[in-house]
């Protein structure tokens, strides 16, 4: 399901409420440097048809635009954001684009959060993380707890270590939102004990302020999925709530 626009909804999340998005990547294709088994955008093969990345000032216009007409209408917002067709900290305006779209939420919808879902690889780079570091939400991904095990659900393009990206998220001081993929494949199980106990473990390492836990809710690219119901996620998730981590469940 690519997204056609720079801003578009707002739309009815089963996570963040009503979502204004944002879609740093082509409009017409994908950009990003993982190519889950999952993702709702297809395959990355299937998305090169257009490779222009919105700048700043593009962002901003049609930014502005929208929160302004949003407002006029008494439109309700809970968050603005960046998701889109991939990975949107691969914009190189990113940074900037921040700055920008904090300094417009304050000045239309001051209690609206600024969300960045991100999965986590880039957080290496000093302006990437410095600006994650300043949304209200940032909603960082790990899926599988060893790097064989990603390389199976997120198939990761390029260098990609496990190990290098538990170490990112680790500098956020838990002031973060851990968001996981729960689901079954060939070759890989969520509940299964060499994926779920490790990954626990991670979370307490990291201990996030928050656990977003979903299954799927779209058609996948690649066949064979099950998704997990949210009686199953909850059980499995029983020993982080019984230790008082704020786990949140999505079906």
């Amino acid at each position: 399901m690519l997204r056609e626009k720079i801003v578009f909804g707002p739309i009815q999340s089963r996570r963040l409420g009503s979502s204004l998005g944002i879609n740093l990547l082509p409009e017409r294709g994908k950009l990003c440097n993982f190519d889950c088994i999952y993702c709702e955008c297809g395959w990355n093969r299937d998305g090169r048809e257009d490779k222009t990345l919105p700048d700043a000032g593009s962002l901003r216009e049609a930014l502005e635009a929208r929160l302004s007409s949003c407002a006029a209408a008494q439109t309700p917002i809970d968050s603005i954001t960046f998701s889109g067709d991939g990975e949107p900290t691969l914009n190189p305006d990113f940074p900037r684009i921040i700055t920008d779209t904090l300094s417009l939420r304050d000045r239309y919808y001051p209690e609206a959060r600024v969300s960045v879902l991100t999965n986590a690889t880039r957080l290496g780079i000093p302006a990437v993380f410095e600006a994650l570091r300043r949304v209200d939400s940032p909603i960082l991904k790990l899926d599988a707890p060893t790097t064989a095990l990603a390389r199976i659900i997120n198939r990761p393009q390029g260098a990609y270590e496990v190990s290098e990206v538990i170490g990112g998220m680790r500098r956020f001081g838990g002031d973060f939102i851990l968001q996981t993929m729960f689901l079954r494949a060939r070759g890989f199980d969520s509940s299964a004990p060499e994926v779920l106990g490790p990954w626990m473990d991670i979370v307490r390492d990291l201990h996030p302020r928050e656990v977003m836990v979903y299954t799927i809710a779209r058609p996948t690219p690649q066949a064979g999925l099950a998704k997990f119901s949210a009686e199953e996620m909850a059980a499995l998730l029983r020993p982080l709530t019984e230790e008082g981590f704020n786990v949140k469940i999505y079906e």
